[in-house]
């Protein structure tokens, strides 16, 4: 209700959260906080989406080719964080060091170390009895009842009533005023697209999202594809036990880190260029026209996004091989479709949970209409000017979603915006 002249009525709404990782509690949270009555839906077997570490892996789609995945998870067991703690905590409750069983003080701690801290902010503010575990969306889609100013969605689910893939479960559709997606992207494995003859080669072959542990690995030669953080991980990880590990980069060019790399594991680890193609024979082949016999080859080429639950007619789209999600007004609204559906941590290279709670804060208050968002051609016009203005500037289209890579200062700008949350500190 209006608590004063001029001042809007509050509205409370159903609002579905598909995805119970840090993007989807953040959402949870502030949408409750508003006045919205939220379910989380999230198909694990406890929150936390990827800093939920899964030994499991998909034996049978190691390159992760099905959509969806299998296993959601792509965390590796000696996964650490490289961002300190302090900066990786909500903005009012602090990712502090805790005492008991299996925590991690360390300022860069392992991935358990986060789960933990997400199931503590759970608890802290009472999320648990908003979430439904073992719960697969299976398909989000416009209510019949919908109409152009007054839009719902029916959600279909499936709900595991055991803790295998095998046991019972119970399918039902319900009906929401809004959905919020935040299932994050780092479940779908995108794979090269340039490598010859990658359908041909009979040795192993697998995405790091299959990726554990080295053991597996023993006494191999391995070749590692990409040189971001998952496949400098992999790849120390692997020089405890492989016979050989050759790292190939984009470039071909040691950074400082792979430089460090190189000189601490030389006896084992090779730095090449990119791949040109796999022979049937198990030899790699690359561009600079040298070969090594392989037995595994291990792609950590990163992920794509995707949301094959989602049916919005053509609305929202995944393009340009899997890196642009669209049309989204500042990476959150489908302007067709706001605020009814929208999106929490589409956006990359930028801080979590800060981003995220910033995102669901805006996505509440709109909601409620506390907050306002433009008309839908303005909204639609602002994404186009978006793109526009990035291609001018030669950013390529898979950086779409990469603020905090390419426009720092947007993050911030977009924090002053569109929330009254607190600045980061510096």
């Amino acid at each position: 209700m209006a608590a004063g002249d001029g001042e809007p009525v509050l509205q409370s709404k159903s609002v579905c959260v598909v995805g119970g990782g840090m993007a989807g509690l953040a959402a949870a949270r502030e949408l409750r906080r508003e006045g919205h009555a939220v379910t989380v839906m999230e198909r694990s077997g406890d929150v936390g989406g990827q800093w939920l570490y899964d030994p499991r892996t998909d034996a049978e789609d190691p390159l992760g080719a099905a959509v969806p995945v299998r296993v959601p998870s792509s965390i590796y067991a000696c996964l650490r964080l490289i961002t300190p703690r302090e900066a990786m905590g909500f903005s009012d409750f602090q990712f502090l060091p805790r005492d008991g069983p299996g925590r991690d003080p360390r300022r860069f701690p392992a991935h358990r170390e986060l789960h933990c801290y997400l199931r503590d902010f759970c608890n802290a503010f009472g999320l648990m009895d908003a979430v439904r575990l073992n719960t697969r969306v299976l398909r989000v889609a416009l209510a019949p009842t919908s109409t152009t100013t007054t839009r719902q969605w029916a959600v279909r689910s499936v709900r595991r009533l055991g803790c295998t893939e095998d046991d019972e479960a119970q399918e039902e559709e319900e009906v929401f005023d809004a959905v919020v997606v935040a299932t994050g992207h780092y479940s779908q494995p995108m794979l090269p697209r340039d490598i010859e003859g990658m359908g041909e080669w009979r040795r192993r072959q697998l995405h790091s999202h299959s990726y554990r542990t080295p053991e597996p690995f023993r006494g191999e030669t391995v070749v590692v594809v990409g040189c971001g953080d998952s496949g400098k991980d992999i790849a120390l990880d692997l020089c405890r036990v492989a016979r050989e590990v050759h790292l190939a980069s984009s470039s071909g060019v040691a950074t400082p880190a792979v430089s460090r790399m190189l000189a601490n594991h030389g006896d084992v680890l090779r730095l090449h260029p990119r791949i040109r193609r796999l022979h049937a024979d198990g030899h790699v082949e690359f561009v600079d026209g040298s070969s090594v016999a392989a037995d595994t080859v291990i792609y950590c080429t990163g992920y794509t996004y995707s949301f094959p639950f989602l049916d919005t007619g053509g609305a929202v789209t995944v393009s340009d091989s899997g890196y642009v999600v669209g049309p989204l007004f500042e990476h959150v609204f489908p302007p067709s479709l706001a605020p009814s559906l929208s999106f929490v941590g589409v956006p990359r290279k930028v801080p979590v949970p800060w981003f995220f709670e910033v995102q669901a804060r805006w996505v509440a208050q709109v909601l409620s209409g506390r907050r306002a968002l433009p008309a839908e051609e303005e909204m639609l016009r602002s994404v186009e000017e978006h793109l526009r203005a990035r291609e001018a500037a030669g950013v390529p289209r898979k950086l779409t979603h990469n603020i905090g890579g390419v426009e720092r200062e947007k993050v911030y700008e977009f924090g002053e915006k569109y929330s009254d949350l607190a600045p980061l500190e510096e």
